[in-house]
């Protein structure tokens, strides 16, 4: 089962393209962006950055700490099985990291900056222009993330690295990705071609089945649902 969630969580990778779970920049800014990327090294880094890099499906966040250092929440199933260190720093896997989202177990770890970027380009306080509230002072920022080092209770949607990033260096924990993932299902219920789509595919189970209460009811109940909602 965790073999088959790996392959589909690498095999996805071609969702990418639609960037999904991308923080909706302008496209201006998003050419801009691109320009100095290509154009420019990764700026000195000064401790309590915000820095970001991009992932298969979203992007990730981490505050750096100096010394080439980066603490960064993560999903992590080892620490629940052990308490050796020295196997709880080494690089997390995509194993590890699926059964830590599946059990809801991660850390605040502290890594080097080239783990925490895993091969991409480092952006270095892009959302400062973005959040509402100002930046917290750089020290204050990376003490906050520094005191949060360890266990934490993890959850994809209301508590990932980015509401980690911006607790600490904005005094609130928000999610951009989350609103849009949110915006998109919501878009996906209120459109009413989904409950043709389910009632399709509910017919679909009930010819391969049979008729039966595992394969009727969901049938009834979810394009229902999605009739009421939308």
């Amino acid at each position: 089962m965790l073999q088959l969630l790996t392959f589909l969580v690498e095999k996805l990778s071609i969702l990418s393209k639609f960037k999904l779970f991308e923080p909706s920049w302008s496209d201006a800014e998003d050419e801009d962006l691109q320009r100095h990327t290509n154009s420019c090294p990764t700026p000195a880094l000064r401790r309590g950055d915000l820095l970001e890099v991009p992932r298969t499906l979203f992007t990730h966040y981490g505050i750096y700490l100096g010394d080439k250092k980066v603490a960064h929440l993560i999903p992590d199933i080892l620490p629940v099985f052990t308490s050796d260190q020295k196997l709880i720093n080494t690089v997390i896997t995509n194993k590890r990291l699926i059964v830590g989202c599946m059990y809801r177990c991660a850390t605040v770890r502290v890594d080097t900056i080239e783990d925490f970027a895993y091969g991409s380009s480092i952006l270095v306080n892009r959302m400062d222009k973005m959040m509402k509230s100002q930046a917290l002072p750089n020290e204050e920022v990376a003490k906050r993330a520094e005191k949060l080092i360890g266990g934490i209770a993890y959850s994809l949607l209301w508590n990932n690295c980015e509401h980690f990033v911006t607790y600490c260096r904005y005094g609130s924990a928000a999610s951009r990705q989350t609103e849009k993932f949110c915006d998109c299902l919501k878009s996906i219920i209120r459109d009413q071609r989904s409950v043709i789509v389910t009632s399709f595919l509910g017919l679909i189970s009930i010819i391969s089945f049979g008729l039966v209460p595992a394969t009727t009811l969901p049938t009834i109940l979810i394009p229902f649902t999605l009739w009421m909602a939308g």
